[in-house]
């Protein structure tokens, strides 16, 4: 009974043993596996770095405003009589846009300046019988002022029929009319905005660092969204208080505007010209790795295999310095050499000494002044 005990112990130990060694050839093999495993390279895009000269400048964000603007509006209440502009169109300084009706203040007129008459008659009257020793002075001096009040007050009234004949105090472009034949007009009642287009304003703000390089005369370009075109004008004011806010300085900038594309309130991107040149590397802005420690982007070269295997094109992370962006591209300053083959895609799957293929078959925009299809 011992002996068929002990038989059956010693087979079920070896059964063991047997499935032990083969499972430890399959995990031994598993880990050479592994270990010999090497990830497939990683499909990228690239650009060979070349220096370039770009010409220093500052952009911002600005709105255009009139060097003239108002809303033309009405002095004294009444009725309107006639609307003689169009909206929309281009008018003369002086020219008549609505006349209030003025019935009252003519009758008014016509018995002030019969009272006139009327009181230089008298003083003329008074004047000979003076001469004569007649009159007394003291009546001619009556005589005298009531005449002057009559005249002053014909000047009053035609001064109120002046002020509701309303006229364009300048040379601009109307808008958009804004009373009707007949309507009562309150005094201060809007008729209709007046702007003055050329020349006209834009007005943009710079960091206060950079306060110190708007001097007057730098050139600025200007674009705005929607118009394929740019126009160019020259600083000629800085504001003296820098908004307490912001900590930002305002500029204003004046351009010929002949054809009024420019117009008040519109949206602009000004470029200021700081005159000397910047030696940069530009790349696609999708190149450069983002990250709060540091910017980088990935360089291809020929690595060795740590392992001893063949060399392999990979990856080196670089960090850089970063510069202003324009258009498709951003400025490296430092950290990258000419002639080095930067990837401009893929790289948020990257990492140091990854193995990379690249194909350049379908580029990231690599333009300065892009123009896309919809702008």
């Amino acid at each position: 009974m011992k002996k068929r005990m002990f038989l059956m112990l010693a087979g079920a130990l070896v059964f063991l043993g047997a499935i032990g060694a083969v499972k430890y050839g399959q995990i031994k093999k598993g880990m050479a596996q592994q270990a010999a495993f090497k990830m497939p390279p990683e499909a990228v895009t690239t650009v060979i770095a070349k220096p370039v000269d770009w010409p220093a400048s500052l952009s911002s964000i600005g709105s255009v405003a009139a060097v003239r603007g108002v809303v033309v509006s009405s002095d004294l209440p009444g009725i309107v009589e006639k609307i003689a502009f169009e909206s929309g169109k281009a008018v003369r300084e002086g020219d008549l846009l609505v006349q209030l009706d003025t019935r009252q203040e003519q009758a008014q007129l016509a018995a002030a300046r019969a009272q006139n008459d009327l009181a230089k008659v008298s003083l003329d009257r008074l004047t000979g019988l003076r001469q004569k020793g007649i009159a007394a002075q003291a009546e001619w001096d009556n005589a005298d002022a009531v005449r002057k009040q009559a005249e002053a007050r014909i000047g009053e009234i035609q001064a109120t029929i002046a002020r509701k004949t309303i006229r364009a105090p300048f040379s601009g472009v109307l808008g958009i009319r804004q009373v009707n034949l007949g309507q009562y007009l309150q005094s201060g009642s809007p008729i209709v905005p007046l702007q003055a287009l050329d020349p006209i304003y834009v007005n943009f703000s710079v960091p206060q660092q950079e306060a110190a390089l708007m001097t007057t005369g730098n050139t600025v370009r200007v674009t705005a969204e929607g118009a394929k075109r740019e126009a160019t004008g020259k600083v000629t004011a800085t504001d003296s208080l820098i908004d307490t806010a912001t900590r930002n300085v305002q500029i204003q900038a004046t351009f010929a505007n002949p054809d009024g594309w420019l117009k008040p309130g519109m949206f602009v991107t000004a470029s200021v010209a700081l005159g000397s040149a910047s030696h940069v590397i530009p790349v696609p802005a999708s190149a450069v790795n983002y990250a709060p420690y540091g910017d980088s982007v990935y360089v291809v070269e020929t690595m060795k295999d740590p392992k001893g295997g063949p060399e392999y094109k990979g990856v080196r992370q670089q960090f850089v310095k970063l510069g202003p962006g324009k258009g498709d591209q951003v400025a490296i300053l430092s950290g990258v050499k000419p002639g080095e083959e930067i990837v401009t895609s893929g790289v948020f799957k990257l990492r140091q000494g990854a193995a990379v293929q690249v194909n350049n078959s379908t580029v990231p925009g690599n333009n300065p002044a892009p123009k896309p299809e919809d702008s």
